[in-house]
C-alpha cells in the first residue's frame, strides 16, 4: 500500500527497539525503505529488533535522546522521523516526574532540534490520549481538551505545543499521533510499568488472577498495533497539504470496559488452555491519574488522510494473544 512513497527513503525510528517503534521498523523494511533505529534500551529491548540487525537496510544506534549530539547524528540524512521513543506511564510519572520529564519533554525538544537543523522533510510523533486530562466529554475529539491530570499527560501535551511552535517558527512539518490504549505482538507483558492487556495475558497463561483497578466499569478505546502502523504510514506519505501540523486521534473509535476486557482475554486464551476458564478476576481500587472514560473520534483522520481502522478490538485481541502464547 505505501511501497511507492517508502521505497529508498531513510526514515528514523526512535525508541525503535520498543513496542510500536519495533513494529514500525519491520513495516517500513517490508516496504522497501531504509531505516535508521535509535534506541538507549531504557525500556525497549535488543530481541525486538535482532532479526532485523543484519539487514544492509536496518542501521541501529544505540543512544539516548537527551543527548543532542546522539539526536544530530542519527538525523543526518533522513528523509522522515517517527519519534516515539518515550517514558510512558502515568504511574511511572507520578513517581518520578523529573525523568519522565527530561526524557519526554528534554528529549522531545532534542529531536525537533535536530530535525529542523538536518533538514527532514517530515516530524511524526508519539502523542497521547491522556492529554484529554479531566475533559468529560466522548467521545474525544481533538480540538477540546481538559486539565492533564498526571507529569505523563503535562509531557505529552508539551511535545504538541513544542511541535507547533516549530512549524510557526521553524517550518518544520510535523503531525502529532494521540495514541490510545495500543496493544498487540512485542508489548511487554514484564515489570512495574506493564500495559494492562500483556499483563493480564502473562497473569491468565500462569494461572495468576489478574487485579483490575476499580470495579471494572472504566472504558478505554484499545487500539490494536496494525492500526497504529497505518495511521504512521499515512501520516509520513500523505499528501494532503491540510494534513500536515495538525493532531489526529489514533485509535478504533469503539470503547470496551477492563472487566470487559479481560473476560474477552480469559475467554480466548481458555480455548487454548481450558484451566484458564478457572481463573479469577479480581478488583481493588482506583489507580491515582486514570482516566475513566476513553473513546476516540477517528473522523479528523479519516477525512484527513484516509485512515480506515483495519482491526476492531476483539479481532486485534484474537491476535495478539495468538502471538503471545507462540512467543512467551
Amino acid at each position: 500500500m505505501f511501497k511507492e512513497k517508502l521505497k529508498n527513503k531513510t526514515i528514523l525510528v526512535t525508541g525503535g527497539a520498543g513496542f510500536i517503534g519495533s513494529n514500525l521498523c519491520e513495516y517500513l523494511l517490508s516496504q522497501g525503505a531504509n531505516v535508521r533505529c535509535l534506541d538507549n534500551f531504557a525500556t525497549g529491548h535488543r530481541h525486538n529488533i535482532e532479526h532485523l540487525l543484519d539487514k544492509e537496510e536496518f542501521t541501529l544506534i544505540e543512544g539516548d535522546i537527551r543527548n543532542l549530539e546522539t539526536c544530530q547524528q542519527a538525523c543526518e540524512g533522513v528523509d522522515f522521523v517517527l519519534h516515539e521513543a518515550a517514558l510512558g506511564s502515568v504511574p511511572r510519572s507520578i513517581a518520578d516526574p523529573i525523568t519522565s520529564n527530561e526524557v519526554n519533554v528534554g528529549g522531545f525538544l532534542n529531536m525537533l532540534v535536530a530535525a529542523r537543523d538536518q533538514e527532514v522533510k517530515r516530524f511524526v510523533y508519539a502523542a497521547s490520549s491522556s492529554t484529554y486530562g479531566d475533559s468529560e466529554s466522548l467521545p474525544k475529539i481533538e480540538d477540546k481538551i481538559g486539565k492533564p491530570l498526571s507529569p505523563y499527560a503535562i509531557t505529552k501535551y508539551v511535545n504538541e505545543l513544542y511541535a507547533d511552535n516549530f512549524k510557526r517558527t521553524y517550518n518544520l512539518d510535523t503531525i502529532g499521533l494521540r495514541y490510545f490504549n495500543v496493544f498487540g505482538r512485542k508489548q511487554d507483558p514484564n515489570g512495574a510499568y506493564a500495559a494492562v492487556i500483556p499483563k493480564f495475558v502473562m497473569q491468565f497463561m500462569n494461572h495468576e488472577a489478574p487485579k483490575i483497578n476499580g470495579d471494572g466499569t472504566y472504558s478505554r478505546d484499545f487500539t490494536y498495533i496494525d492500526n497504529v502502523v497505518q495511521m504512521n504510514m499515512l501520516a509520513i506519505t500523505t499528501d494532503n497539504a491540510t494534513a500536515l501540523n495538525e493532531v489526529y486521534n489514533t485509535a478504533v473509535g469503539d470503547r470496551t470496559t477492563i472487566k470487559s476486557m479481560a473476560e474477552n482475554l480469559r475467554a480466548f486464551l481458555s480455548e487454548l488452555d481450558p484451566k484458564i476458564a478457572e481463573v479469577d478476576i479480581n478488583y481493588g481500587p482506583n489507580r491515582q491519574g486514570d482516566v475513566p472514560h476513553s473513546l476516540a473520534s477517528v473522523e479528523k483522520a479519516k477525512k484527513n488522510m484516509g485512515y480506515q481502522p483495519t482491526h476492531r478490538f476483539e479481532e486485534g485481541l484474537k491476535e495478539a494473544v495468538q502471538w503471545y502464547w507462540e512467543n512467551l
